[in-house]
């Protein structure tokens, strides 16, 4: 295996601002070469990254066959777009080092739980804004902005309005003093566009830190805009499962829900479908 951390550093990052590569190195008596990766952003309302919804996560989905990098983005005292930024610079370093790792440029995934999904469905409503590419690239040339789009887009109990059904620390740490005048923009079910990649989303019906409508309202959006979309809703569960098995529990939690742990293989069959 191949393993490299890459310091990430935007305007704004923190000094552990960090992308983590986990390759799986090619051998002639494999018939697989290029591999699709997917780029995690785990949760924590963005005041922290979750260690639960980090290496899990990765070795889960390499043993899937996939190759995976875990961004460990600024939270707060950092603010919007510091973290939008970094996933950008994370997704040009994947792609700059492709071809040695024998990645396939075409499928690369961003997922994200909960405040990482936020993080990973705003960077796929705004990847090609200018103020991304401006910052990333130095120009706002369509042509280079491709180096910059997600091929697909997977999220997990994700924190994704700003309205009724808000989980409102999450926001509040992502704006700082900018809150109320920057709320409403932050509410993702207003931003997806054309731009927005196949997305896969799960959520638990009984969610009481984010509630499932969260993910039906990114949903409903995405409809609207005819983009390929597999949504999962399981019967129970909290906030925060990760894998939903023993290999995820929080100390004291009760993250061990065997309905929802069926998630990650529905993700892999989605992936398999498209790359």
């Amino acid at each position: 295996m191949i393993y490299k951390e890459f310091r990430i550093s935007e305007e704004g990052s923190l000094d552990y601002a960090k992308l983590i590569v986990y390759i799986q190195e090619p051998s002639e008596s494999l018939s697989i070469s290029k591999r699709p990766l997917i780029l995690l952003c785990p949760g924590g309302a963005y005041s922290y990254t979750s260690d639960r919804e980090a290496e899990p996560l990765a070795f889960a989905f390499m043993a899937k066959g996939l190759n995976v990098a875990i961004l460990r983005y600024s939270c707060a005292p950092a603010v919007f777009p510091t973290s939008l930024l970094e996933l950008g610079r994370s997704i040009l370093t994947i792609r700059e080092n492709a071809k040695e790792w024998e990645v396939d440029e075409n499928a690369i995934i961003i997922e994200g739980c909960s405040a990482g999904g936020h993080l990973a469905a705003s960077y796929a409503c705004m990847w090609k804004r200018d103020f991304v590419s401006k910052a990333l690239l130095g120009n706002t040339e369509d042509s280079s902005k491709e180096k910059l789009r997600p091929n697909g887009l997977m999220l997990c109990y994700p924190v994704i309005t700003s309205g009724k059904f808000a989980h409102r620390g999450s926001i509040e740490n992502l704006l700082g003093d900018r809150y109320e005048y920057m709320k409403e923009d932050m509410s993702l079910e207003n931003q997806v566009n054309s731009d927005v990649p196949k997305t896969f989303i799960w959520h638990t019906f009984t969610d009481g830190s984010v509630p499932v409508e969260n993910s039906l309202l990114f949903a409903t959006a995405l409809k609207e805009k005819n983009i390929n979309t597999e949504l999962h809703i399981f019967p129970e569960g909290g906030h925060g499962l990760s894998l939903a098995n023993k290999l995820t529990l929080s100390n004291g939690g009760n993250e061990d829900v065997p309905s929802a742990a069926p998630w990650i293989d529905l993700a892999t069959t989605w992936l398999d479908r498209f790359f």
